[in-house]
């Protein structure tokens, strides 16, 4: 599971290192003890260690009974001679157990090996070492716990950031939709609202059920100068169309239809222009569209709010597509918007 992920790494770093740890901190260890002892006998068991320590680097199945054999030999031949030599042997391959293998493992071995020290060297060697490796393994199930907790947490936050993530798609989607509503239905409803042509009104619902059916499934790539061409082609008013050709995905050649044909039905509805203009160009790597007319402008800020047709039909529509819209308008000198979208990198 996903939560566990540190957890499973801190317990595989600590059971990987602990072979190595013990290893060399015996040899390190036996080093200094065959200096103290100054004896053949003390060259000869640290020469054994360093030759059983390889099963600590190398061999970790069976580095447990061979560090167990490592301490009764040292314990057995040393005795009390041995000192702190043994018994520091001793507690560096208890402590480093506790990192290697669980408790159904280790507490046997290490009460075998506790009876083995004591019957060689006395009872005086208990309370170092039971005190050690109990810290040992009360450190592991403290960081062991510590890790689960932060695994937990980061489950938790990812979880939000998910459902975070599908409610701004979900917005996201309702505002497309509204602005798809809106080109469509609405402007079928205003058309024979205003007794319109039958025929017209049933062509357009036509085409309104086409697009809403499309709603969703774009995928592929489009042409979007031959795409916003043949929305040019069926506009009311005249444009003069001059366009490249210009490849995108299918999902922004839709958003650049649908804010194009929405500017156009203003142009038609609310311009008065004698005329249209419609450049479709690179730019970069992306795609430039540029709508102008020469009809009566207005003032961007005296739009009222309730009214959808630039803020959600073009320049949201545009947002969520990854690109920009910005329209430019003045009264008396027409109406010029600028359709960007920049393509990744």
């Amino acid at each position: 599971m996903p939560h566990v992920l540190l957890e499973v790494r801190l317990l595989a770093t600590m059971s990987r290192l602990a072979g190595p740890i013990r290893g060399a901190g015996v040899v390190l260890i036996s080093l200094f003890g065959a200096f103290s002892v100054s004896s053949p006998l003390g060259w000869a068991l640290f020469a054994f260690v360093a030759v059983t320590s390889v099963a600590d680097f190398r061999l970790p199945r069976v580095a447990l009974p061979v560090g167990f054999v490592r301490v009764v030999v040292l314990s057995v031949v040393l005795g009390g001679a041995g000192g702190q030599w043994v018994l520091t042997v001793l507690t560096t391959t208890l402590i480093t157990w506790q990192w290697q293998w669980p408790p159904r493992v280790t507490v046997p071995a290490t009460v075998a090996l506790l009876a083995v020290q004591v019957a060689t060297t006395g009872p005086g060697v208990l309370v170092r070492a039971v005190l050690e490796p109990v810290l040992a393994r009360v450190a592991h199930e403290l960081l062991r716990r510590s890790s689960r907790r932060v695994d937990v947490l980061r489950e938790r936050a990812a979880e939000q950031n998910r459902a975070a993530a599908v409610v701004l798609d979900r917005g996201r989607r309702e505002r497309e939709y509204l602005a798809l509503l809106h080109d469509t239905a609405a402007a079928t409803f205003l058309m024979a609202a205003h007794g319109g042509d039958p025929q017209a009104v049933a062509a357009q619902a036509r085409r309104d059920l086409v697009l809403l059916a499309e709603r969703d499934n774009a995928q592929g790539t489009v042409d979007l100068g031959a795409a916003l061409t043949a929305v040019a082609r069926d506009s009311e008013v005249p444009v003069r169309v001059s366009a490249e050709v210009v490849p995108v995905p299918a999902g922004v050649a839709l958003a650049f239809v649908r804010a194009a044909r929405e500017l156009l039905a203003n142009v038609e509805r609310h311009a008065g222009a004698a005329t249209a203009e419609l450049t479709v160009s690179r730019e970069g790597r992306g795609a430039l569209v540029v709508i102008r007319d020469d009809g009566r402008g207005f003032v961007l800020d005296d739009v009222p709010g309730h009214r959808r047709g630039l803020r959600g039909s073009v320049v949201q529509r545009l947002r969520a597509a990854g690109g920009s819209a910005v329209v430019d308008s003045a009264p008396g000198r027409g109406t010029t918007a600028r359709l960007g979208w920049p393509a990744d990198d």
